[in-house]
């Protein structure tokens, strides 16, 4: 099982970027999928979720600003980034469960003030 995390980066306030996440060795559509962050010294949150069959959530500090989406038929996660601020610098990494739960390795995002 594999999730690789990309479209991190480098951006300043008030930017966009979209990140991806590919799964590869899980039946994807069966796995609720989720992104997390941790920032320097701090834990690691709960960003973003959308379940195999439902609607999606979001942490109250993204709410209308980030959305979250899959694709099944390419076995992806995808995470919008829009109006980003400083604070949501932050490694950022996917996470798909169901009866086991699977990690990816992080994405770098960074936001200039």
């Amino acid at each position: 099982v594999q999730l690789v995390e990309s479209g991190g980066g480098l951006v300043q306030t008030g930017e966009s970027l979209r990140l991806s996440c590919v799964a590869s060795g899980i039946v994807f559509s069966d796995y609720n999928m989720r992104w997390y962050r941790q920032a320097p010294g701090k834990q690691r949150e709960l960003v973003a979720s959308i379940p195999s069959r439902g609607i999606p959530h979001y942490t109250d500090s993204v709410k209308g600003r980030f959305t979250i989406s899959r694709d099944n038929a390419k076995n992806t996660m995808y995470l919008r980034m829009n109006n980003l601020k400083p604070d949501d610098t932050a490694v950022y990494y996917c996470r798909a469960d169901q009866v086991f739960e699977y990690w990816g390795q992080g994405t770098q995002v960074t936001v200039s003030a």
